[in-house]
């Protein structure tokens, strides 16, 4: 497919704005002025809509096609999110008004307040800080407010201790935030390996960051031993919410004996995983950090009025402008309050029951390295297939051939050549049902010729580009 520089025909255009009435270019000055032509394409205007509209179509999207990345939870996003989020009350609203004239936005400002009150309850946490714009920013959060509490107590601590089986950006946030990143092995059955930890954990541990369920899509059986461990040397326990979609309404972090919980609001509350953006990533904490939170925050008075709270003794500041992205805030409160307590229930039974089908069907013909009633999703590995030449990308890429995005591949980076799928409670049986056909017709074409995956895919305009080389030498022009 062309770009649309390559459809440029010189003298085309798509509008005639005319010549104007006023000469603006001598009221400028000559430094502004353009030199060079401005290389844009001359193209009609129904060239445009032609070339994005089939442009559009090569993109593969939850509303298109079933999208079972591992640890993304790609699940639907429901059309009335979209509604509510464009209210006119809502999108008309500038944040500033509830410095300057609260009574404006007492409408925004208790779906700002309910929003934390119900992920509070969800998540068993004394409080909830809506500031954080995306997962990343959560996790900053999150240790930037750890690092607070062992200031304020006056704890030497110098390192967070992350399982292997932890969410990938657990590590990174870590390191960002000043600290020494201490690993700790799983053991046979997938969870965190308790004599390893005992080993590693100190008066200098700062805290502990896991993933419950973990990236290997198992409970961690032992997290009540690992909280209790914690306590003892004043370390603090932080969850990665990554994986909250498989346990809402079953258990609860803060019962668990979490001190701090990230949320992200585009995996289990619905809301769009957008192209970087925009996101939301809500952190929440128990009693002991509840002096630390970010401000202001959203309060309400006992005549029933939303107002702005500055007066949190301790705080870490201001992280975010006014209260995050409110919009995305507004969709997850939508689809929260449109299922209830029940339904979010269901969403959890449901995505368990539809990972473990997977698990079940696909059992036979690919490696399950843990062998063990699954959560969320299920991890395979492609070592079967490798003794004929068939990696994990391989099958990866043939699955875009038959019309399905791929899993999560290489990832959890315990598992050799990993495959990490993920259906989420969205997904019918039917669809589930024929993307377990292809798993399984890619099996044994691997065994019978797997030449023919090897050279996969062969429907789309680009079939096996250079990954690492496009992330190093990337190319972000057109010309």
């Amino acid at each position: 497919m062309k770009n649309i520089f390559e459809k440029s025909v010189k003298g085309r255009i798509g509008i005639d704005p005319g010549t104007p009435d006023i000469n603006m270019a001598g009221r400028l000055d000559p430094s502004l002025l353009r030199q060079t032509d401005n290389m844009l394409p001359e193209v009609s205007e129904l060239e445009v809509v032609r070339h994005y509209t089939n442009l559009s179509r090569l993109n593969y999207s939850v509303d298109t096609h079933f999208y079972p990345l591992g640890s993304c939870t790609m699940k639907y996003n429901p059309k009335i999110n979209e509604v509510t989020s464009v209210l006119p009350g809502f999108i008309n609203a500038h944040p500033m008004l509830a410095y300057v004239k609260e009574d404006a936005v007492q409408g925004a400002l208790e779906v700002i307040y309910k929003t934390a009150e119900m992920m509070c309850e969800i998540t068993g946490m004394k409080k909830m800080t809506t500031q954080p714009y995306a997962g990343a920013h959560g996790e900053m959060t999150g240790i930037l407010l750890m690092a607070q509490y062992h200031r304020v107590h006056g704890n030497n601590k110098t390192h967070i201790i992350v399982p292997e089986s932890a969410h990938g950006t657990n590590p990174a946030s870590a390191a960002a935030a000043g600290y020494e990143v201490v690993t700790v092995p799983v053991n046979g059955a997938g969870g965190i390996d308790l004599n390893a930890l005992k080993e590693k954990i100190n008066a200098h541990t700062a805290g502990i960051m896991m993933t419950v369920p973990s990236t290997l899509g198992v409970f961690e059986k032992e997290v009540l031993e690992v909280s209790a461990l914690a306590r003892k040397f004043d370390a603090l326990m932080y969850y990665d919410g990554a994986n909250l979609n498989a346990i809402m309404g079953k258990a609860r972090p803060g019962d668990m004996g979490f001190d701090i919980v990230h949320l992200n609001l585009h995996k289990t509350f619905s809301t769009p995983h957008g192209g970087g953006g925009p996101g939301a990533g809500m952190v929440g904490v128990s009693e002991r950090l509840a002096d630390y939170v970010p401000v202001p925050a959203v309060v309400k008075t006992k005549d029933n009025k939303y107002t702005l709270d500055f007066n949190v003794p301790q705080t870490i500041g201001n992280i975010a402008s006014f209260f995050g992205n409110f919009g995305v805030m507004l969709k997850a409160y939508t689809y929260i309050t449109m299922l209830g307590k029940e339904g979010l229930i269901e969403v959890s039974e449901k995505a368990v029951l539809n990972a473990n089908y997977i698990m079940a069907k696909l059992k036979p013909y690919y490696y399950l390295p843990y062998d063990r009633t699954c959560m969320h999703e299920a991890v395979f590995s492609a070592k079967k297939q490798v003794i004929k030449g068939v990696h994990a990308l391989d099958i990866a890429k043939s699955l875009i051939d038959r019309g399905f995005h791929p899993p999560t591949i290489y990832f959890p980076l315990v598992v050799e050549e990993a495959i990490m799928i993920e259906p989420t409670e969205t997904e019918s049986k039917q669809d589930i049902d024929l993307f377990i056909e292809a798993m399984i017709e890619i099996a044994k074409l691997a065994e019978t010729d797997p030449d023919k995956i090897k050279n996969t895919p062969v429907t789309t305009p680009v079939s096996r580009p250079d990954e690492t080389k496009a992330a190093r030498e990337p190319k972000l022009r057109c010309f």
